[in-house]
């Protein structure tokens, strides 16, 4: 007996029965939907007063028939992977609207999503006849297209009984279209394409502009992230919705943007409870990043070092931990008690165990690696090297401004977080004084806490530093807010009582009578890192704010010094 799928409970067996006639009809390919197919929908609908669809294969075949509700119908399982690019499902979906509605979202999400070769709408009347159709079908989108990049095509509403277009031709030479540009399609993103989203308070003054800026920060995460951004939201509101953030008309309109522009994920600009996370991918059917797991998932693919590595996975796991929730049928009792008997643990207490003993074993060669930091530290203190420490807001040009002072060869690139392991290089100034300059993972403003505990360490390599030069990108609007948060983190480190030096980069990008107030400003170091002609008045400075070689020197590596005769009292290239 066929099987009639979807939203079946409180039906009479009549109803039922008429569900179960809409099976034997038959639709050919040159045909939409055949009035027999159509007058049987409307009176299955009339009898449940509920939409009603009929999923029809290419051979003509009905496959699946299926109840919804009043507003709507979830399809049943039919594989929620993507065809293969260039195919569609080669099924097609015919349906009812009871209220003359048009193609909904959930329509068009279907479409896109499940790769439907089309979706039709039949609108009813009140009395439930059939009165128009509306049809909507997948089309490529071309590159050299701008604006709105719509990748399905509206037609209608049509009254009942307009001449239909050719199905097979239509379905057959889209399909070409899209094989045609299959290799297009392969140059995205590697992990596809993003809306970005901010939620902000209103009752703020500047909220708009402050909103703007951050998305242009989250802009550059995701696309550090290999991400590629097609638009962005901006919802302003009394205060966020507890379940969705966004108020669900909003979410809606984001829902049918990410469709316009064929968009996989949503990314939001703050941290998502696991409740909302949940709740914003079931209702639009899309991935749904936060800002903290964003910045993981950076971190999880610059870190190199065994030590980053490490702190990026117990980052992920205190991330992971609190989201290791599902609904899910598998979540069977496994283990019992004494003679197996008892309720025992579940699958996801037993994923949730071994998650935090995961987490404990991290924890404990971190803090190894911690003591074996604090060894190299106490090294170069008996040594009497005095130690500069490189920090800054991420991008502000810290490793550039590493290699040019050092040839230290480190990557450097115009993105946030470009590297992420803690370097330390020597550096010989002008009087001939050895140094060591180190360089730490940049800040940012809401790192995520666990992140933060966990590189808590390797922030720390700074503690010793005779002089930490703080870099700041003078050309980004934003560098006053950037300079406050590395002040606040640095406080938080316990750091801001060290001498520190504020360097203002990247003034190659300045307008002139910007760059000539810099010029004039006593407390500020303007420089280009990357002209090593622009990092005099830097090791000047740094010339001048190191304690006396003397203060810092011990007897044997005094000794050490002057083991040079041709230049007596020149220490030698310290052991890093």
């Amino acid at each position: 007996m066929p099987e009639v799928y979807g939203n079946v409970s409180g039906l009479a067996p009549r109803a039922l029965r008429t569900l179960e006639r809409v099976y034997r009809r038959r639709v050919p390919m040159d045909r939409i939907a055949t009035p027999e197919l159509v007058r049987s929908l409307a009176e299955a609908s009339r009898e449940v007063k509920r939409q009603v669809g009929a999923l029809v294969h290419r051979s003509g075949q009905v496959d699946y028939v299926v109840v919804g509700d009043a507003t709507g119908l979830m399809l049943p399982d039919i594989g929620r992977l993507r065809a293969a690019d260039g195919r569609f499902r080669a099924l097609r979906l015919v349906h009812t609207h009871l209220y003359n509605e048009p193609l909904t979202h959930d329509d068009l999400v279907d479409l896109t999503r499940l790769r439907l070769d089309l979706v039709c709408a039949v609108l009813l009347t009140p009395e439930g006849e059939p009165r128009s159709m509306t049809w909507a079908y997948n089309v490529p989108t071309h590159p050299e297209q701008t604006g709105v990049r719509r990748n399905y095509e509206v037609v209608g509403p049509v009254p009942y009984g307009t001449e239909q277009p050719n199905f097979g031709d239509l379905i057959f030479a889209l399909e070409a279209e899209f094989a045609g540009q299959q290799k297009t399609r392969q140059v995205r993103a590697k992990d596809g394409s993003a809306i970005v989203v901010h939620v902000g308070d209103k009752r703020q003054s500047g909220a708009m502009r402050r909103a703007q800026a951050q998305l242009v920060e989250l802009e550059s995460l995701a696309k550090t992230a290999g991400v590629q951004v097609v638009d962005r939201v901006i919802q302003l509101r009394d205060r966020p919705d507890s379940k969705l953030l966004l108020g669900r008309g909003k979410l809606e309109q984001v829902v049918m943007r990410a469709i316009d522009l064929d968009a996989e994920t949503l990314i939001f600009d703050c941290d998502l409870s696991p409740a909302q996370q949940s709740g914003i991918a079931a209702h639009t059917d899309l991935k749904v990043i936060d800002r903290s797991q964003l910045i993981l998932d950076i971190f999880a693919q610059r870190a190199e070092s065994v030590d980053g590595k490490l702190q990026v996975e117990l980052a992920q796991l205190k991330y992971t931990l609190p989201r290791l929730g599902t609904k899910d049928d598998a979540l069977s009792r496994l283990t019992g008690g004494i003679g197996g008997r008892g309720p025992g643990e579940t699958k996801l207490e037993i994923g949730r165990r071994r998650a935090r003993e995961r987490v404990t074993r991290l924890e404990k060669q971190l803090k190894e690696l911690t003591r074996k930091r604090g060894e190299r530290r106490r090294l170069r203190r008996s040594q009497g090297i005095p130690v500069i420490a490189i920090v800054g807001y991420t991008n502000a040009g810290k490793s550039t401004l590493l290699n040019t002072l050092t040839n230290a060869g480190v990557l450097a690139e115009d993105k946030l977080f470009a590297t992420l392991d803690t370097r330390a290089r020597q550096l010989r100034l002008p009087s001939g004084r050895w140094v060591v300059v180190t360089d730490t993972v940049g800040f940012i403003r809401r790192m995520p806490g666990d992140l933060f505990a966990a590189f808590r360490a390797t922030f720390e390599e700074t503690a010793d530093a005779d002089v930490i030069v703080e870099v700041v990108d003078a050309s980004d609007p934003e560098h006053p807010e950037h300079m406050d948060e590395t002040a606040r983190l640095l406080t938080e480190l316990g750091l801001d009582q060290v001498r520190r030096l504020t360097v203002f980069n990247k003034i190659d990008r300045l307008p002139v009578h910007e760059l000539e107030a810099l010029e004039t400003a006593q407390a500020l170091i303007p420089c280009s890192a990357l002209s090593k002609s622009h990092t005099r008045r830097l090791l000047e400075a740094l010339e001048k704010s190191l304690p006396p070689a003397s203060s810092r020197t011990d007897p044997a590596s005094e000794s050490h010094a002057c083991d040079h005769p041709e230049r007596p009292g020149i220490a030698s290239p310290p052991h890093i």
